[in-house]
C-alpha cells in the first residue's frame, strides 16, 4: 500500500485500549448536480501512549497491520481543545494577577 496521510478528528477515544476512532472528512463533487457533497470515513487509529483526546485535530499515516482493523498510526496531534482551553486559561490568569 501507497504511503498515506490523513488529518481527521478524533470521534471516539477510551473505550479501546491503545485506539482511537478517527473521522477523516473529504469532499467530492456530485456527477449530476456538480454540488459539493461531505463524505466521512471512520478509521480505527493506533495511539499507543493513550495521548488522545475528543475532538482532537490528528494526523494519521498508514502503517502494516496491527490487528484485524487497525491500519493507521497517529503521526501527531495538530491541535487540541484541551491544551487550547489550558493556555487560554494561564494566559487570562497572568492578565488578572
Amino acid at each position: 500500500m501507497p504511503p498515506m496521510a490523513f488529518t481527521g478528528a478524533v470521534t471516539k477515544v477510551g473505550c479501546m485500549n491503545k485506539t482511537a476512532t478517527v473521522t477523516v472528512y473529504r469532499n467530492v463533487i456530485h456527477k449530476i448536480t456538480g454540488k459539493r457533497i461531505e463524505r466521512t470515513t471512520k478509521i480505527l487509529t493506533h495511539d499507543e501512549d493513550n495521548a488522545l483526546r475528543l475532538h482532537d485535530k490528528v494526523l494519521i499515516r498508514n502503517c502494516p497491520p496491527i490487528s484485524a482493523r487497525k491500519r493507521f498510526r497517529l503521526e501527531k496531534i495538530i491541535t487540541s481543545p484541551e491544551t487550547v482551553r489550558e493556555l487560554a486559561h494561564a494566559k487570562s490568569g497572568t492578565q488578572s494577577q
